[in-house]
């Protein structure tokens, strides 16, 4: 077999998702969060703001990110963290995606860039009882561990629709993007459901790059779409909101990235899908 067919075979595989990238394990099983609904009850969930970071799996020895691979964290990062897993968000601060962004995708670790990181932790899959009890053994666990960059991320229940609109209101004045909301008494479901949803001024999600799809006219030689692959396996492509940059040097197959949207039409796809940014590499 050519070089090259290897390498198209290699493509193929990831974009099945039938192999991991280099130096990643397979994908973790994880809850996604789904989309509020004002049928749902306000007061059986308890809230907190929705961190603008990148999603950390911590299996008890090793920090990866939601596609498998391996952060390059420097040891004194993840210095007395727990063997229990974890699942929470890497975050540097409001409006500091980007930044955050090219801190954990180094192959080799920063400790300088690292020092102002957190890993705000919002699951715990191991902990007995529903969500409120499982909340509740993170801040134990996290306050055992003594890390300063392990923080348990604050759960509070509001009381009506009003309430959590205030709360929404006021994490979105603080620079926040929003709120997720999580049923107390739910237990650790994966994948998406109402016992973990969000609450945003627009939607947004995550979609696997499966394909490039060359682009015509202006677009000639270059990219003209994304072929995108949601986590339940719909394929869409998306081409709004790409600059040129991107256009001549695209995510490559096997990246996340994220993508705004108005709503979802009868068979699940995004309608009015706009590129935001990269989200995970491969």
């Amino acid at each position: 077999m050519s070089a090259l067919s290897r390498r198209q075979l290699l493509v193929s595989l990831l974009s099945a998702g039938l192999v991991a990238p280099r130096g990643a394990l397979a994908a973790p099983a994880l809850p996604l969060l789904g989309v509020w609904s004002d049928a749902l009850d306000p007061a059986a969930y308890l809230v907190s703001e929705k961190y603008d970071g990148v999603r950390g799996v911590w299996d008890g020895t090793t920090l990866r990110s939601r596609t498998g691979r391996r952060f390059a964290a420097p040891p004194a990062f993840t210095a007395g963290w727990p063997s229990t897993p974890l699942d929470g968000e890497l975050w540097l601060g409001r409006g500091r995606f980007e930044e955050l962004s090219g801190i954990v995708r180094r192959e080799r670790p920063a400790a300088d860039a690292w020092r102002g990181v957190r890993y705000l932790v919002f699951e715990c899959p191991d902990a007995r009882g529903d969500f409120a009890e499982r909340a509740r053994a993170i801040r134990a666990l996290v306050q055992r561990s003594g890390s300063p960059h392990l923080v348990a991320v604050e759960q509070s229940f509001v009381g009506d629709r009003a309430a959590l609109q205030r709360r929404l209101a006021d994490v979105l004045a603080q620079g926040g993007e929003g709120l997720a909301l999580h049923r107390a008494d739910a237990p650790y479901v994966i994948g998406r459901s109402d016992a973990l949803v969000k609450l945003k001024p627009s939607l947004d999600a995550e979609a696997t790059v499966v394909g490039h799809h060359a682009g015509r006219g202006k677009y000639a030689g270059h990219l003209g779409a994304l072929d995108m692959r949601t986590p339940e396996g719909r394929r869409f492509l998306l081409g709004s909101g790409l600059t040129d940059a991107l256009r001549r040097d695209p995510p490559p197959i096997g990246s996340v990235v994220t993508y705004r949207y108005r709503e979802l039409t009868s068979r699940g796809l995004p309608r009015f899908a706009t590129y935001w940014r990269l989200h995970a590499a491969p």
